[in-house]
């Protein structure tokens, strides 16, 4: 199993702060630095000093690393237009030497929408938007270099595009899609995605959003396993019953729902908690990281998890 670091920058984190996150990662083996992709703090928190934006982050950080994965859970696709969003993401990618795994979703909360003028849709629309954006950026992405692409959908019309610049990947960066959902989710996962991830939730259900799924890719005639399964969950770890107290108390959660909701404990508990995941199919799991000024956290799971799941 793979580990990947998840922050939360909009929690409060400046550029500075995720870099250092993002640089630690890369030095302590960890195989991906993700984000997620948000405006506004949720859970009462401040936020300060103010959220900052996923592409121009993971570009900056693009060049300050060398090795470790970039990528987002996951950009929201009522951020921004499918064009310059397909630009956006090529250009990270070239700039990280082919490093980046590109999460896209509909987008769900409100409260960012209003906040910075960003228009908010019904969820069937969210949905259809995210349909129509996986369709043209993947089109834009896979035009021959020297011929053009149009698309006439309901909410994006393309006409005649040189679909520049192309990703240093070829023939795309990975696409990851995560969520819940019974029905779209899953389907545009077998159509679209090369990963497929699970956010916070219990080994049962994690296990059976994986098999919606994969029935999902049998229904499209797409084979199960060319996807890759993954699960997300946040990590407090501590060598003794003080430290994970005090790691859970930084973040603002109760141990014992830590040890019931995500991955909490000792090395060797975290350990297990992960080794569950791995025995429904999951290859990675994104461990959110929220308390980024606690890069000795991140060296504990990295020198006495990992070594326990390679």
């Amino acid at each position: 199993m793979k580990l990947r670091v998840f922050t939360e920058p909009q929690q409060g984190a400046d550029y500075e702060t995720l870099l250092a996150v993002a640089k630690a990662a890369e030095d302590l083996g960890y195989e991906a630095f993700f984000r997620s992709d948000h405006y506004v703090a949720m859970g009462g928190v401040s936020g300060l000093p103010g959220p900052t934006d996923t592409w121009i982050t993971l570009g900056a950080i693009a060049r300050e690393t060398s090795r470790i994965r970039l990528g987002t859970l996951v950009t929201s696709a009522t951020f921004r237009y499918p064009g310059p969003l397909a630009v956006a993401v090529a250009q990270v990618d070239r700039m990280s030497g082919g490093r980046v795994d590109f999460g896209l979703g509909a987008g769900w909360f409100e409260a960012e929408h209003k906040a910075y003028a960003i228009p908010f849709p019904s969820v069937g629309e969210r949905f259809d938007r995210l349909e129509e954006q996986l369709e043209i950026i993947t089109g834009l992405w896979a035009t021959p270099e020297g011929e053009t692409y149009s698309f006439d959908g309901k909410h994006y019309q393309i006409v005649d595009s040189p679909g520049l610049p192309k990703p240093a990947q070829s023939p795309r960066p990975p696409i990851v899609i995560g969520g819940k959902g019974k029905k779209r989710t899953p389907a545009l996962t077998a159509k679209y995605a090369d990963e497929f991830n699970v956010p916070f939730d219990s080994v049962e259900a994690v296990g059976e959003q994986f098999d919606i799924v994969r029935a999902a890719c049998e229904a499209a005639g797409r084979d199960p396993n060319a996807l890759v399964y993954s699960a997300a969950q946040i990590v407090v770890c501590g060598k003794t019953d003080a430290e994970i107290a005090r790691r859970a108390a930084a973040v603002g959660r109760d141990v014992d729902e830590l040890r019931q909701n995500g991955a909490c404990g000792t090395p060797d508990e975290v350990a297990e908690k992960l080794r569950q995941f791995a025995q429904i199919g999951a290859e990675r799991v994104y461990l959110q990281f929220l308390d980024l000024a606690d890069l000795d956290h991140l060296a504990l799971v990295a020198q006495e998890v990992a070594p326990q799941l390679a």
